[in-house]
């Protein structure tokens, strides 16, 4: 039976920690990791009964030595009381690729008396390793949660609105309107350490117990480089090439890095491409779809300020366009990360991709929904 657990459900779980010796936290999403750190620290310590002054142990992956940190699993507890020792290993991935036999070894044979945390960013599933821990262990995945729209996997913003409804009781004592939820994401991107920062400014502004509404994340969510990064992407998606190179410039000129900008573009041009995924695929079964109904399964908000602009977009950008987006942004995606990593040809990629979707090079007519390009 598995125990590799999506990180949403870990957090939202109440019941009581299994017994296990070896524990992994994975995946890309830094915030989530620390999350489900402290819930998994604090779990183990009560489930335990723990009673040593210094229970719990850590250790930098980069530099950590396999003989201490087993030495530290092996050792009994000092003022007894039958508690079971807690060593992390933290940014483990360089720490595993040294001591992969090693820790295979003790994954298979684990102290009972101690817990073995690992935190890492790569966590590959079929590795020895990783199924030996899945059969023994409890694996915790740190990543948003994916739902498949039209055979194009994408982040369940559904399913993050709900958390951060629920985080925001729980962290900062406040209340998150759903409408509001959705337009935060809308804003900021699934970033979810910049979410968490967000909500405690906003929960500041409300006051305990205060309400946070679409009208409050409007007027305060994001500083000044999350509203140039969405300026941004709004004249790229209305087809104004000019201002879109200028909001990159300011941006770049302030330190930001094209393939970190690349996660927020990527992130607002997909659903494009899944709207129009829709669309084709409704026509095809000899049906019409209304545009804002293709638009919120595509996962955009229904908000209506949010909708009409989302709208007004995909109809700029055309059925074409909004066809060959997912390509575009994934051959992108695939040069920022080798050929043209850095400096001019990296900015070179995203100036491209802004022309490509400039009102000169659309479509002379609005298409979708209606007839073909």
């Amino acid at each position: 039976m598995s125990t590799t657990r999506p990180v949403f459900e870990f957090l939202a779980d109440s019941g009581k920690l299994p017994s296990v010796s070896t524990c992994v936290l994975f995946g890309p999403e830094q915030f989530l990791r620390r999350l489900a750190l402290t819930k998994l620290r604090r779990a183990l310590l009560s489930s335990e009964g723990q009673t040593d002054d210094d229970p719990v142990h850590t250790y930098d992956g980069e530099t950590a030595v396999w003989r201490e940190v087993a030495d530290e699993l092996s050792t009994l507890s000092l003022f007894g009381g039958g508690g079971r020792r807690v060593v992390i290993v933290d940014d483990a991935d360089a720490f595993v690729t040294r001591y992969r036999d090693k820790l295979e070894d003790y994954a298979a044979k684990p102290h009972k008396s101690s817990v073995l945390v690992l935190v890492v960013d790569t966590w590959v599933s079929t590795t020895k390793l990783y199924k030996l821990v899945d059969k023994t262990g409890l694996q915790i995945e740190c990543r948003p949660p994916m739902t498949t729209i039209r055979g194009t996997k994408t982040i369940d913003e559904g399913r993050v609105g709900a958390w951060l409804v629920g985080h925001t009781k729980i962290v900062h004592d406040a209340v998150l309107d759903r409408d509001a939820a959705r337009l935060l994401i809308e804003l900021v991107g699934a970033e979810f350490g910049i979410l968490d920062q967000e909500l405690a400014k906003l929960a500041v502004y409300v006051g305990r117990g205060g309400k946070i509404t679409p009208s409050i994340v409007r007027e305060l969510a994001g500083g000044w480089r999350t509203k140039t990064t969405w300026d941004l992407l709004d004249a790229a998606a209305d087809g104004n090439a000019a201002e879109a190179l200028r909001e990159l410039d300011q941006l770049l000129q302030a330190g930001q890095e094209p393939i970190g900008l690349m996660g927020a573009i990527g992130w607002a041009l997909r659903r494009f491409n899944a709207a129009a995924r829709v669309i084709e695929e409704t026509e095809r079964q000899g049906a019409q779809v209304q545009l804002p109904n293709a638009l919120a399964e595509a996962g955009v908000s229904r908000w209506s300020e949010i909708m009409d602009k989302a709208e007004r977009q995909l109809k700029q950008i055309g059925r074409q366009r909004s066809s060959r987006l997912y390509r575009w942004l994934l051959d992108i995606d695939l040069a920022l990360k080798s050929s043209h990593s850095s400096g001019p040809r990296a900015r070179w990629q995203l100036e491209q991709l802004f022309v490509r979707l400039s009102r000169q090079l659309g479509p002379r007519r609005d298409t979708l929904g209606s007839a073909r390009n």
